[in-house]
């Protein structure tokens, strides 16, 4: 089926939730979000495509990835009740891509299995067009079986809008290139290396623009960046760890974001299922575990964080829900606050 719902169009805030149809998940699905306790309630959905596992959102266009073999990103209209698809799904010319972005007019995706970026000229419409560039990674690490080759994991703009960054499992390096609105090509400006075997994922930028946070998932630790947007330039600083000392794992990091007021960072750590709360300092060039709490599920595979701050969603994929918390705001520590059923969930976007 393309689309299921109930209404026509809605107002206030709305959630959209991706999900791995090859291991039994629906597709997107769409819901309304009470805007005072943060509740879900589903309100349609489409399986229109395969394995819609990254969305991103651009006023009424919903945008997926098809994590596939073949690699597409599909574009949904989102004024209704159910996701609506807006034509065929349009090829990444790259396998497997986990993550897409907007960014200039384009719509970029991380391709993970080809170690590859692409970028795709988005029409009037919003939805994509043929790539226009696609960038390939190179390089390997020391951890055979998940580093033998790049496995781009993540592209977005810097807050700027001047750079794509994009993170890179396989090579333990994070990539800045530069992308020309005019002829949608990308041009690799920088690599910053990491140290080797930590298998970075996720990156998330400070609100003051100023440093910006690796989550590695190949070893449990946050890197903590320096970022020069003038010269497009991503310093290490130090690592910390995102599990309490002793912890035995295996712990798998997945998902980052960051407080709007700079003062928190939250992990999710898959394996030990649960989230991490770090306190980041004033300036934001350091991090410091305090906390961390159940996820609500099995394996919290990204985090989303509301508008205001005030709440943090996970997409739980073995557990199959999407749990919500409210978030203490002196402490940054997150209580429970309730949860959906969303088979094989693997990212959440509010809008």
């Amino acid at each position: 089926m393309g689309g299921t719902g109930t209404d026509q169009g809605r107002n206030g805030v709305r959630a959209y939730i991706g999900s791995f149809t090859s291991a039994g998940g629906r597709g997107v699905l769409a819901a309304d979000v009470d805007e005072e306790t943060g509740a879900l309630t589903v309100t349609g959905v489409s399986d229109a495509v395969a394995d819609p596992s990254f969305l991103a959102l651009e006023g009424p266009v919903l945008h997926a990835v098809s994590e596939t073999r073949a690699g597409a990103v599909a574009a949904f209209d989102v004024t209704g009740p159910a996701p609506r698809p807006l034509g065929a799904p349009v090829p990444v010319d790259g396998a497997g891509p986990t993550h897409l972005a907007l960014a200039a007019g384009y719509l970029l995706t991380a391709n993970y299995t080809s170690g590859s970026v692409t970028a795709l000229p988005l029409a009037g419409d919003g939805t994509a067009r043929p790539a226009s560039a696609v960038l390939r990674h190179e390089g390997s690490g020391p951890v055979a079986d998940r580093q033998s080759g790049p496995h781009a994991h993540q592209v977005l703009p810097d807050p700027g809008g001047d750079w794509v960054v994009s993170v890179d499992l396989g090579t333990d390096s994070v990539r800045i290139c530069a992308l020309d609105p005019a002829t949608g090509e990308l041009r690799l400006h920088g690599e910053t290396v990491l140290r080797p075997g930590t298998g970075p994922r996720h990156l998330a930028f400070h609100p003051a623009g100023t440093h910006a946070y690796v989550l590695n998932e190949l070893e449990p630790t946050l890197t903590v960046c320096r970022w020069d947007a003038a010269r497009g330039a991503l310093e290490p600083l130090g690592e910390t760890p995102v599990v309490p000392e002793g912890s035995t794992g295996p712990s798998y990091p997945s998902g980052v974001v960051v407080a709007p007021d700079g003062r928190f960072l939250w992990a999710a750590v898959r394996g030990d299922d649960t989230l991490a709360v770090l306190a980041l300092g004033a300036d934001g060039a350091e991090a410091r575990l305090v906390a961390t709490v159940p996820c609500g599920g099995t394996w919290p595979r990204d985090l989303t964080l509301d508008p205001s701050g005030r709440r943090l969603y996970a997409a739980n994929e073995r557990s199959g829900d999407v749990t919500w918390f409210t978030l203490d705001p002196d402490t940054g520590i997150p209580s429970r606050a309730g949860a959906i059923e969303a088979p094989a969930a693997s990212c959440v976007v509010l809008g």
